[in-house]
């Protein structure tokens, strides 16, 4: 992802976007331009746009992600105890 390209739909979206570079350290901010107090830093382009993703869609991919993981696990778990089981 490019930065400039995030940055357009940010801001396409109602979001500031601001790329400060320390050193080798580059860091991300981004704000919702009607409501300051949604806010964040990331620390990757990638990272700024799913940050910003997530807050418009109120977390629904994060949750999605969520729950997928627990899934996961269980199913994980399930399968260890099938084995300790018959093993």
């Amino acid at each position: 992802m490019l930065w400039s390209e995030i940055k357009k739909w940010a801001k396409e979206k109602g979001y500031e976007t601001i790329k400060d570079k320390d050193g080798d350290i580059t860091s991300y901010y981004w704000a919702k331009l009607d409501d300051p107090q949604a806010s964040g830093v990331s620390k990757s382009v990638s990272k700024l746009a799913w940050d910003i993703y997530n807050h418009i869609t109120d977390n629904k991919w994060f949750d999605h992600q969520t729950q997928m993981k627990q899934k996961e696990e269980q199913s994980t778990e399930h399968i260890e105890m099938s084995n300790y089981a018959t093993g």
